[in-house]
């Protein structure tokens, strides 16, 4: 489990994923845990992974942290609006719906790969200047630092609007809409990106995490040494993640995408894989 932990946790720190997405189908494919503890599992998993992963963000000033409150706020809103719309919208739909944005969205990533540098916003969008949202990092890989402009904030806000919806109504993680709605649509380069993501993921999940604890789907002898390994993992990805290219950072992140997209798809068709 500490190993798995590590694995998921330095996966999650680069992609900006939480590391749910590894852990859920290791621990019911490979150790046969039923799902109900197998997601109470990856709620903890996405917290540690944020939590180790954005101490080392936020001290090399890589996450943007307007961006994440701001951003936090749509997903709170759709999240709250996911519960009680729980029963009266057909699930269906969504996973279709959703299912293409992210499979859309792993298309035009695969264009930035295959171009030579990121798309990044040529100007500061109103709303972004009003709230001060642009922001700088330093790139380790690139050896340069970098200022970046947001824009498009009510496409971003609408995509978030619509992964707290789908994380509500649907019970999945939404931590691929997160970067989406920032990289793709705000224009935000990779890095802060994901390292936002990350930031964003474990105040979501912990708000979560007290109605798992509370119905008994939280397994300590799982969920422990899973933390402490992510924890490990987390920090030791955060730092991965920063010398890396983002062009082989996208490299990973399309085949995640189109795996979760068509994933989605079959399932609002009534297929699972």
């Amino acid at each position: 489990m500490i190993f798995i932990g590590i694995f998921a946790g330095i996966a999650g720190a680069i992609l900006g994923l939480g590391g749910g997405i590894i852990v859920t189908p290791i621990l019911t494919l490979a150790y046969g845990l039923p799902i109900k503890y197998a997601i109470g599992a990856s709620i903890i998993v996405v917290i540690a992974t944020s939590s180790g992963a954005t101490i080392s963000y936020l001290k090399d000033n890589v996450l943007n942290l307007r961006v994440a409150m701001f951003l936090e706020i749509a997903t709170t809103i759709g999240a709250v609006a996911g519960s009680l719309l729980t029963g009266v919208l057909n699930p269906m739909y969504l996973y279709i719906l959703f299912g293409l944005l992210l499979v859309f969205s792993g298309f035009n990533m695969a264009k930035k790969v295959r171009g030579t540098t990121d798309n990044f916003a040529k100007h500061t969008g109103p709303i972004a200047q009003k709230l001060e949202l642009d922001s700088s990092y330093y790139d380790k890989a690139a050896h340069k630092k970098i200022n970046y402009q947001v824009t498009n904030v009510p496409g971003g806000f609408i995509v978030m609007l619509g992964a707290g919806l789908a994380s509500g109504l649907l019970g999945i993680g939404s931590g691929a809409f997160k970067v989406i709605a920032m990289d793709t649509f705000m224009k935000m380069p990779l890095k802060p990106s994901s390292s936002t993501s990350n930031f964003m993921m474990g105040v979501t999940a912990a708000a979560s995490a007290t109605v798992y604890f509370f119905n008994g789907s939280i397994l300590p002898q799982i969920a422990v040494p899973l933390a402490l390994g992510i924890l490990v993992g987390a920090v030791a990805g955060s730092r991965i993640m920063q010398h890396l290219p983002a062009k082989w950072i996208r490299i990973v992140f399309v085949p995640v995408l189109f795996y979760i997209g068509i994933d989605m798809l079959l399932q609002g068709f009534g297929v699972k894989l």
